[in-house]
């Protein structure tokens, strides 16, 4: 077949207006992200200096295969328990099919597209290192891959995140090798037919090429970066709903201020704070109902000060992480032999997953408890018990948010129940090789569930926040609280009479998802930097 330049411009060219290299770059969440969605383009580094060393690894690993004076794991040996096992050199091509071929045992649900290419650019950096004997060709394909959205249809369970995320990424292999399903820009097929349509030809994968797609962290950390972003986005949207609901109890606004946390000066907080006064600047001047708020409002800040600072250590994990060489056997250049370790255990990417899962849920927590506020006549500072708009007889047969405050704590209890560290249950498996095992990917899926139900949670408390500005009037409200409900009432309509909400909770997440709510995602800063 006619071979194809794996950086043409791809039928998503206008979207993808940002090149990500890899190679000797150091590659961000942000660059994952921007693959995973299809708004980035990726390339290997063309330095030919860079080509040689890439080149150099594989002649030395085949030089020392040959020599045949110390096994290579995984080339002249079997894998896993079977690492006892001698590979005649006559069927050790054989090893690479098989690999992948015995792995293709995941179950549960696919992973979507943007979660599938967040997962094959997660593989690519560590691999482009060098240290793992693959070649350029492989890289390349791996390029072509995402942006061409030609992706591994990967089911999301069947890791327990050590020897690398083995099972996921077995899909990743088959693919390249044109076997299993792919969704082709978002039509689903077989990989032989996909590659057909791209004009290049499956490539033959060698046991090590295998290995090295397969013994990696990539489906943990891939998942975990677009759960970064989410989360991200998810801190400054509570930020924006607490400050709308202080602003409907008629609260305390001296609770944000920027003195309070000079004296107790934790980063996420900090900004928490300033996210909240900066929206509360426009209120009208009022005589707060209570002298000090209940904590959900009070001490909104720190709890997501908690979320945010989690943040900041957990960009720095992951960055590491994909920035690594996660492999196992690995080539040191300087010594000119192979090595043999665990770099494949994801037990810090659970970790980051673990402790950013906690602090996503307290969020959920806070919101439901803010919504319980608002609800209360006791707490709400004089608007209408579950915020019923009208008044008279007819108000009497209406009910407002009362079903969806119901609706908040059942997924508030479940993100919640989501909380048990997925590190705390690792065990032995693969014949009691894999005896300490990470269960980062599960960490990570775990992470992804917390968000989705914590997002509908906020969506929530936006629609209850905007009802609230539509009772009190947006003269009484800030700018910030009339653009959010602005951007609500555009899509969805004031609660006049009990209907359905489902489909009003379903469009304020579009609008959060699509960046469309006044409340931007936060910059780079208040998070990498603090």
């Amino acid at each position: 077949m006619e071979a194809m330049d794996p950086n043409r411009h791809s039928p998503r060219e206008s979207r993808q207006s940002t090149i990500v290299v890899f190679g000797r770059q150091v590659i961000r969440i942000e660059d994952v992200v921007a693959l995973a969605r299809g708004t980035a383009a990726a390339a290997l580094d063309d330095d030919l200096g860079y080509r040689a060393k890439l080149k150099q690894g594989q002649q030395l690993l085949q030089q020392l295969f040959e020599a045949g004076k110390e096994p290579i794991y995984g080339i002249s040996t079997g894998v896993g328990s079977s690492v006892g096992n001698t590979i005649p050199s006559e069927i050790a091509s054989e090893l690479g099919v098989n690999l992948f071929r015995l792995h293709g045992v995941g179950t549960g649900r696919i992973l979507d597209d943007d979660e599938a290419a967040a997962v094959v650019a997660a593989r690519l950096p560590g691999l482009a290192k060098g240290h793992s004997g693959v070649g350029a060709e492989l890289l390349e394909r791996l390029c072509l891959l995402l942006n061409e959205r030609v992706l591994p249809r990967i089911p999301a369970e069947g890791s327990v995140g050590a020897s690398g995320d083995l099972t996921p990424l077995s899909y990743l292999a088959a693919a390249l090798a044109g076997e299993r399903e792919v969704s082709f820009q978002g039509q689903v097929m077989s990989a032989a037919d996909a590659l057909r349509k791209l004009r290049v030809d499956p490539l033959p994968l060698s046991a090590r090429d295998t290995l090295a797609i397969m013994n990696g962290t990539s489906a943990m950390t891939g998942l975990a970066c677009l759960a970064f972003e989410r989360a991200q986005n998810l801190a400054r949207l509570a930020a924006a709903v607490t400050a709308m609901v202080s602003e409907a109890i008629q609260g305390n606004p001296e609770h944000f201020s920027a003195r309070i946390f000079e004296l107790k000066p934790h980063p996420g907080s900090v900004q928490a704070a300033a996210w909240i006064r900066e929206h509360l600047s426009s209120t009208p001047a009022r005589t707060p109902a209570r002298l000090q708020d209940r904590y959900s409002v009070r001490c909104a800040p720190h709890v997501i000060g908690v979320l945010l600072d989690t943040l900041a250590t957990t960009r720095e994990t992951l960055e590491v992480e994909l920035n690594s060489v996660d492999d196992n056997p690995l080539i040191d250049f300087e010594s000119g032999s192979v090595l043999h370790g665990g770099n494949f255990h994801g037990a810090h990417v659970c970790a980051a997953m673990d402790s950013l899962k906690a602090a996503i849920a307290s969020v959920a927590d806070l919101l439901d408890r803010q919504l319980a506020l608002l609800c209360a006549p006791e707490s709400n500072g004089g608007l209408p018990e579950n915020l019923v708009k009208g008044s008279g007889p007819e108000a009497l047969v209406h009910h407002g948010f009362k079903a969806m405050q119901i609706s908040a704590s059942a997924l508030t209890a479940e993100a919640l129940k989501l909380t048990l560290p997925a590190a705390a249950f690792s065990r032995s498996t693969e014949s009691h090789n894999q005896d300490k095992v990470s269960m980062g990917t599960i960490a990570a899926r775990d992470c992804l569930r917390i968000l989705e139900l914590t997002e509908s949670v906020a969506a929530i408390g936006l629609l209850a926040t905007s009802q609230a500005v539509d009772l009190r009037g947006p003269a009484a409200c800030s700018a910030r609280s009339v653009a959010m409900r602005d951007a609500v009432r555009k899509r969805i309509p004031v609660l006049d009479d009990d209907r359905r909400q489902d489909i009003d909770i379903a469009q304020v997440l579009r609008l959060h998802r699509d960046g469309r709510l006044p409340c931007s995602a936060p910059s780079d800063e208040s998070t990498a930097e603090t």
